[in-house]
């Protein structure tokens, strides 16, 4: 797993908000970091599973109730269940009670948008920046607002620039062997 620069503000919001959102596009590495952050301290649900999907749609308030905390994968795929996570943590307020992964178009449902106001932290997941495939953090923002002159790596210029705009941002992409089946 590639470290993501957003891991840390996940984790802080965990420690004060009783609900995490972690949003973005398809294959952005939403469900690892995820399972990540959760190691073992959390068990992980997803949606994906049709006997859980199944449960969750037949009862959400029943499938939330035996809950201490949870990872729950793949949200978007069951929004009944929103009501009852809120309901969940309005009864026991808890920061860290639910990691959750869903789709960025899961915020334009009503309901959702609603109902977690003020008890969910949303976290907006990307494809991978350049600084994450290199696995060395980017400085350039913090020295711009620091007042300090930015350090300007070495331009990448032909075969490397080309490697590089062709991987793209996409983690299963970017471990793809040959940059024709990165696309």
């Amino acid at each position: 797993m590639y470290p993501r620069f957003v891991e840390r503000r996940i984790r802080a919001a965990l420690a004060d908000t009783r609900v995490v959102l972690i949003c973005g596009p398809r294959q952005s590495g939403k469900t690892t970091l995820a399972q990540h952050i959760a190691g073992k301290d959390m068990p992980f649900l997803t949606l994906d599973d049709p006997t859980v999907l199944q449960a969750a749609k037949a009862d959400p308030v029943g499938f939330v109730r035996g809950l201490d905390r949870a990872v729950i994968d793949e949200i978007q795929r069951a929004p009944d269940l929103i009501l009852a996570i809120k309901g969940a943590v309005d009864g026991d307020p808890r920061p860290g009670r639910f990691l959750l992964t869903g789709s960025a178009n899961l915020m334009t449902l009503p309901r959702v948008a609603d109902s977690l106001a003020g008890r969910m932290s949303i976290m907006r997941l990307l494809p991978l920046a350049q600084a994450e495939l290199r696995e060395s953090p980017s400085s350039f923002l913090d020295l711009v607002f620091a007042g300090q002159p930015p350090e300007i790596g070495l331009p990448l210029f032909g075969e490397d620039l080309l490697e590089t705009v062709l991987a793209g941002g996409f983690p299963e992409a970017v471990a793809r062997s040959h940059w024709r089946r990165r696309r």
